[in-house]
């Protein structure tokens, strides 16, 4: 009888310490603040993504193609990273541009020659990268997992990069006849 419950104990003991090992192994809580970052510049990458995609498609200016296909590039690379860097802490992200985005590329998309490129320029070249630089430098400075700032940190250069090519861009596209 003591056997059987020894056994029953040591079993009872087994099973616990797998229990607590399985919890430590568990991604560690993100902040609302890292959370919130991982989501929103996964979607803010998406939009970059699509809204350069109609513009490879619309646009007959060769430099707002080549812009356009830098940022597919940039930003689909830069997707992956984020979405195995959430993966890895439990965060689910979107695919896809939120609403807001969808509509603005939808009305972008409806636009041609010059306005497109001038649009094209001004919307998912300068002002979504000035409000994408705030996001990632909102985290730099107030997210509290090391992993997500970090990788944060490491984009923000690329980021400030191609808001300087899309302000250059935009001049560009401002001179042309409308």
């Amino acid at each position: 009888m003591k056997t059987n419950s020894l056994t029953l104990l040591s079993a009872a003991a087994l099973a616990l310490a797998v229990s607590f090992g399985a919890q430590a192994q568990a991604p560690a809580k993100l902040s609302g603040q890292d959370k919130s970052f991982l989501k929103d510049a996964a979607e803010g990458g998406n939009a970059e993504i699509s809204g350069s995609q109609v513009a490879l498609t619309h646009s007959a200016n060769a430099d707002v193609k080549a812009f356009a296909q830098q940022m597919v590039d940039d930003h689909g690379k830069a997707n992956a990273e984020l979405k195995g860097l959430a993966e890895q802490k439990g965060v689910k992200v979107s695919d896809t541009p939120s609403i807001t985005k969808k509509t603005e590329i939808k009305m972008l998309s409806e636009r041609k020659g010059s306005s497109f490129d001038q649009h094209y320029a001004d919307s998912i070249g300068v002002k979504a990268h000035e409000d994408t630089i705030k996001l990632f430098q909102k985290e730099v400075d107030k997210g509290s997992d090391a992993d997500v700032k970090a990788w944060a940190s490491k984009t923000l250069p690329t980021l400030q990069h191609h808001l300087e090519m899309a302000q250059a861009l935009k001049t560009k596209a401002d001179a042309e006849p409308k």
